[in-house]
């Protein structure tokens, strides 16, 4: 599959010249762990950003409160320069803007491959079942999975199912995709095709964060790379200088495990 696979006359909404997610001081905690603390980031458009780090560092529970599936304890988040965690926000509409795939697939067992990607642009976003099933039939087709429309998600091998779940994410054209470990839950063999298919989104300018633990994957694909550490930001930069030169004794520590163990 080529980068022009997934291009369709540039899908993604043109940047408002405001970083598409914007983090100030977010503090997010559960009882007594704080497992944010006062995160700052920004994402600009048609950017990857890659969190890495130790698992418990925080890098989920980031994505689950940029998508306001928790609440912040402090700080705000911005989506195109609107604070979205203004408590008067519609947060359905918020949410309508925004893709999540979780390592989980999360999809429908019940329902097909093209009612699970139709689901949402025909319900919430009010397309038309004709042109939503035209256009998720396209979709399937440049990820490789043409002639599985019919299917259900049981019949699918793990790396299959990972891909509609991509698809059912990126059919409602989000502003921002947010991909929480998406290739934890896969065989060896099966993460390459899944990671292919955001390398695709990446060339067409979707602005994605991605929390992972492929460090090869994010060191050729992220503009951005931010190392967290007990809740905080420890390190950002380029790929090439996190990765190749850390400023932080505790992101060589995490590197140099991941080195020793063939993971990098």
């Amino acid at each position: 599959m080529t980068s022009d696979a997934l291009s369709k006359g540039s899908p993604w909404p043109l940047p408002s010249g405001e970083p598409v997610l914007r983090l100030e001081a977010v503090r997010k905690t559960y009882g007594s762990a704080v497992v944010l603390r006062d995160v700052a980031l920004e994402v600009p458009a048609h950017s990857v950003t890659a969190l890495i780090g130790a698992s418990g560092s925080g890098k989920s529970t980031l994505l689950r409160c940029a998508n306001l599936l928790e609440d912040v304890d402090d700080g705000a988040i911005f989506l195109d320069g609107e604070e979205i965690t203004d408590p008067r926000i519609d947060q359905d509409a918020v949410r309508r803007r925004i893709g999540v795939v979780f390592q989980a697939y999360n999809l429908f067992p019940h329902m097909t491959v093209l009612d699970n990607i139709t689901l949402a642009p025909r319900r919430v976003h009010k397309v038309p079942r004709d042109r939503a099933e035209t256009e998720a039939r396209e979709l399937l087709d440049r990820l490789g999975l043409a002639g599985r429309a019919g299917e259900y998600p049981d019949r699918l091998s793990g790396g299959q199912q990972q891909r509609v779940a991509i698809a059912r994410a990126v059919a409602t054209r989000p502003r921002l995709l947010l991909l929480d470990e998406v290739t934890a839950a896969l065989d060896p063999e099966l993460v390459g095709e899944v990671l292919a298919v955001i390398r695709d989104l990446k060339d067409e300018g979707m602005t994605m964060v991605i929390a992972t633990h492929e460090m090869a994957f994010a060191r050729d694909v992220a503009d951005q790379v931010c190392f967290l550490d007990a809740g905080v930001i420890l390190e950002r930069g380029t790929a090439d200088r996190v990765f190749g030169a850390p400023a932080e004794q505790r992101t060589r520590d995490f590197l140099s495990r991941l080195t020793e163990a063939g993971r990098l």
